[in-house]
């Protein structure tokens, strides 16, 4: 029964997006029994993750890493329901089965030097404990989800770069070297206009009684620029087109063969996987089901008028919807996929969001300020229910009085809006604020919520090298809530969705002050030093006392400068005369 469940499978998912923008999906997952992990058995679920979920008494865990952002004006919907989404920076949360925090700053700490990030900068100042936001991914027996406690951290300023790619890489079967991982390049998935790495691990406890099982889920999320990854890497710098490549707009009442109008063609141009990633695959790697049966690891939607082209010839599966083509991946041989130029428009196969969020902070000056955020319904018939959390630093202190929810189409705030709320309340250099809404907006309606904050001055010692360029707040986190679910009931498919992170300004006080201060307290003290040592070291004798030294013939000879000077001026005088 334990090798039913125990397997490893990827996917890559394409879709091509409005203005020659490309989504490519990479998931993995890797699927071991519950049992053979615990007694350490790492065969499907990495040794260097599992040895320190242990450790650290985790029984799940969800680690993001995230640069850019998600346009859904542009690009719909999040992929995967925003679940494999986080923050920009880095974004953890875990359940742990620990009465402290010690387990916690255990597990960060670990976490850090595994994926070469700063993620032993959660301390107790950027950690919260959601109470209504995250639900358990996995199922748990109830005895075993009652002794289990929700933490939470992000670092918004954390720079994602490719020394947390190669951790990650390393923890996939084939290392990077084999199957849909082969194309994952750092020079491509940086230079993204939004890319998103997760990790998922969770336990599963079947209620047919059967053996327990933990899931092991990475994600890759990026969206490409087709025309600049198709730049050669050698010489990235782009040139203009050549006269006689210009595609021209001859409806233009100008157009002559002197006169060119270019017409946009980006959003139509051909591509490869080699052409965007810069290889092909190579080869698959694991891409089996439960009976070993090969499975389509490569899919692409595209309307059934599209053609697409493969190296190989592997079996074209369409969707039930007619919009998907998945195809295999030769074990040993390269497999690329090529798309002519496309003959559709991108937007009609994307499905909208189920909300539009956006935060900013109002006011002006060094000593208050606002935050507003915008949340806005587009469904014309159903209103939707949602969380809103965020989580302030603890020098960022809000007026909870001054939390006011407004429609734009109202001139005054309804505080029926807001149908519950969970505050803490942030204390200095200890913890920060964390806020929790339960938030309805009506159909087609768009929601205005404000709060005012004071600015804290912090201790010199406290402010970052760069410290004028201020200090990053975490983005809120949105947790649609399902019609049928309970609100702290198990959902798997729930959507989330999180709005960009803020730069905040404190008051910075002048640090060229201290350098000044140090500089002339130095320069007195060397002064007052240097004549002390004199005092105590030198001796002081008589001229006379000193062997070889003739105290006539000195001043003689100063005798005589002084007649040579006073000759000098007579001489000056008489001609002056």
């Amino acid at each position: 029964m334990a090798k039913r469940f125990e397997r490893k499978a990827e996917k890559l998912q394409l879709q091509p997006l409005p203005q020659g923008l490309l989504h490519a999906s990479f998931n993995f997952q890797s699927n071991a029994s519950l049992n053979s992990f615990s007694q350490q058995h790492f065969r499907h679920i990495p040794r260097s993750l599992g040895q320190i979920l242990q450790h650290a008494r985790t029984q799940e865990l969800h680690l993001r890493f995230s640069t850019g952002r998600w346009d859904a004006e542009s690009w719909g919907a999040r992929p995967w329901s925003g679940a494999k989404e986080g923050g920009t920076g880095v974004e953890l949360w875990a359940w742990i089965d620990a009465e402290t925090d010690k387990e916690w700053i255990i597990l960060n700490h670990a976490l850090s030097g595994l994926f070469c990030a700063s993620l032993n900068f959660i301390d107790s100042t950027r950690t919260t404990r959601p109470a209504r936001t995250f639900n358990p991914a996995g199922a748990y027996q109830t005895f075993s989800q009652s002794n289990l406690h929700l933490l939470h951290g992000a670092l918004p300023r954390e720079v994602v770069c490719t020394e947390n790619l190669t951790p990650f890489l390393k923890l996939l079967p084939c290392k990077g070297k084999a199957g849909i991982s082969s194309l994952l390049d750092g020079h491509k998935l940086f230079d993204a206009s939004w890319q998103s790495m997760a990790i998922d691990v969770r336990p599963v406890f079947p209620k047919d009684g059967s053996e327990s099982i933990i899931e092991m889920e990475q994600t890759v999320d990026i969206v490409l620029d087709i025309e600049r990854s198709k730049r050669p890497r050698g010489n990235p710098i782009p040139r203009p087109i050549p006269t006689e490549d210009l595609i021209c707009d001859t409806s233009k009442p100008y157009s002559s063969p002197d006169a060119c109008y270019p017409l946009d063609v980006t959003a139509t141009q051909s591509w490869s996987l080699s052409e965007i990633f810069g290889r092909p695959i190579k080869g698959s790697c694991l891409a089996t089901d439960f009976q070993g049966s090969p499975v389509e690891s490569v899919c692409i939607n595209v309307p059934n008028g599209q053609d697409v082209y493969s190296s190989t010839d592997p079996t074209n599966n369409k969707g039930s919807t007619g919009a998907s083509r998945c195809y295999l991946v030769p074990d040993s041989e390269p497999f690329d996929l090529t798309l002519p130029q496309p003959t559709f428009q991108p937007t009609h196969s994307l499905p909208p969001p189920p909300l539009y969020a956006s935060r900013s902070f109002t006011g002006h000056g060094q000593e208050k300020g606002g935050v507003q955020s915008l949340l806005t319904n587009p469904s014309a018939t159903t209103p939707i229910s949602f969380i809103y959390f965020e989580s302030l630093p603890w020098f960022m202190k809000p007026y909870i009085h001054t939390l006011k929810a407004q429609l734009l189409t109202s001139n005054s705030p309804n505080p029926n809006l807001i149908e519950s709320m969970y505050y803490r309340p942030a204390l200095d250099r200890e913890r920060g604020t964390q806020l929790e809404l339960r938030i309805t907006v009506p159909a087609a309606s768009t929601l205005r919520l404000t709060y005012d904050f004071d600015k804290a001055i912090l201790r010199y010692t406290e402010y970052p090298p760069d410290a004028n360029r201020g200090f990053d707040v975490a983005p809120a986190v949105v947790r649609i809530l399902s019609p049928t679910a309970e609100e702290g009931a198990t959902d798997s498919e729930a959507v989330y969705l999180r709005t960009t992170s803020l730069l905040l300004s404190l008051p910075t006080p002048d640090f060229s002050m201290p350098y000044n201060v140090i500089i002339l307290t130095s320069t007195v003290m060397a002064l007052a030093f240097g004549m002390i040592f004199n005092l105590m070291v030198r001796r002081f004798v008589g001229a006379d006392e000193v062997p070889g030294y003739d105290l006539g013939r000195v001043k003689a000879k100063i005798r005589g400068r002084i007649v040579m000077a006073r000759d000098r001026l007579l001489r000056r005088e008489k001609k002056s005369q």
